[in-house]
């Protein structure tokens, strides 16, 4: 199993030197909120600089909102600058988003998405393409490969609607919540209509105590059991809540949970 953290809002600089910490902590990957304010991916470039092995990404981008074809060149350049540590977590994007612009309905964002991630997928081949959709329409134009092959992981949130079940099945990562039970019905039902041989990342996010070791392992260990891949700490709830950034900094430091 792996080990991320999930950052909230806060200052950049704040941002890069907890990024830092979390390198030297033994973290796996961090990711960082994307949803208005900070550019996501010039704070992501920042902490690419000034590290050189943990995971790097969204948590998460909602792809409805923005153009499809800049989040796949952000991404793709982001990959290279990093050496390919870059991973790409996409959602629908929250109800206050509407605030912003994006569609009210949430099929219609569904749609959008599943649109917006193959012009995704064909940006990364850096081949010509053109794409003809309900949403997008692209002309013919030439994306740009990233460092990994075939591609940077997709990660999608998983659901128990047949929609979200194919979706997590087509990409290479589905988040979860739950319990380990639930999660692993979950996982069950996606397997059932995965063709890829590919590996599927499974990923769940919750908090564990890092002064408890034994305790923490106790939280993660099942749904280890089950197939979670990679666990997402959230630091932005009650280590922030509790603490502010030094909640938030201590807990970075007590390092991940070991099974």
């Amino acid at each position: 199993m792996q080990y991320g953290l999930a950052f909230p809002y806060i200052d950049v600089h704040v941002l890069l030197e907890l990024a830092q910490e979390a390198e030297a902590a033994g973290w796996d990957g961090v990711f960082y909120w994307d949803g208005g304010g900070v550019e996501p991916w010039v704070a992501l470039t920042a902490m690419a600089m000034h590290t050189e092995r943990v995971r790097l990404g969204t948590m998460v981008t909602p792809l409805p909102r923005q153009q499809p074809w800049k989040v796949a060149s952000a991404a793709a350049t982001l990959d290279h600058l990093s050496k390919g540590r870059v991973i790409l977590p996409v959602g629908l994007g929250v109800i206050e988003l509407e605030k912003m612009g994006i569609v009210k309905d949430y099929k219609v964002r569904a749609q959008m998405l599943d649109e917006g991630l193959e012009i995704v997928d064909q940006w990364w081949r850096g081949e010509p393409f053109s794409y003809d959709g309900t949403y997008y329409q692209i002309e013919e134009t030439s994306g740009m490969a990233p460092v990994q092959t075939p591609r940077i992981p997709i990660w999608v949130h998983g659901g128990e609607r047949q929609s979200q079940i194919l979706r997590a099945a087509r990409w290479d990562g589905v988040k979860m919540g739950g319990t380990p039970a639930q999660v692993q019905q979950g996982i069950q039902a996606i397997m059932a209509h995965r063709t890829a041989a590919a590996p599927l990342d499974i990923i769940t996010e919750s908090e564990t105590p890092g002064d408890d070791p034994e305790q923490a392992a106790e939280i993660v260990r099942p749904y280890a059991q089950v197939g979670v891949t990679w666990w997402i700490e959230a630091i932005w709830d009650s280590a922030q809540r509790i603490g502010g950034v030094e909640g938030m900094r201590a807990r970075i430091k007590q390092g991940p949970p070991r099974i």
